[in-house]
């Protein structure tokens, strides 16, 4: 299980490996994602809060890149926290998401990428439910639910 300390250890001294790689240009994202996906996780931006009906969705699935596919949050690890964005409190597996250090907006804090093409996914936060007391705070349009 993640922890706090372990995001803050991969933020300022290195991530896990990733299981594999996706690179593309801003042009070939461009050409597979729709304005909202590309802007929110090829240019770091932030979907507005509640403007996603997925923070209300609780149902058993899996939750993937929306961009490479990577699988990256089961259901089972999905909490509502009241912040309108989706959020989890574990990834599927430690070296599918990746961390960084974030000081935009006169702000210190700790940005959630997909490890596999660096997509922006959102920001981790240490004010969530035991036992890890994560709150993976993500943009919806990041995410795609997937099957088991």
């Amino acid at each position: 299980m993640i922890k706090w300390n372990d995001v803050i250890k991969y933020a300022n001294k290195g991530n896990p490996n990733p299981p594999k790689r996706v690179e593309k240009s801003a042009e070939e994202w461009k050409k597979v994602l729709s304005p909202d996906t590309f802007q929110v996780t090829r240019q770091k931006g932030t979907e507005r809060a509640h403007s996603s009906d997925l923070c209300s969705q609780f149902e058993p699935g899996i939750y993937a890149c929306a961009c490479c596919e990577t699988i990256l949050f089961d259901a089972n690890e999905k909490f509502e926290s009241g912040t309108g964005w989706p959020s989890f409190t574990q990834p599927i597996n430690e070296n599918h998401v990746a961390y960084h250090k974030d000081i935009s907006f006169g702000m210190v804090r700790v940005e959630a990428l997909c490890s596999v093409c660096d997509a922006h996914l959102g920001h981790v936060f240490p004010d969530g439910p035991a036992p890890s007391g994560l709150r993976y705070c993500m943009n919806a349009v990041a995410l795609k639910k997937v099957n088991e």
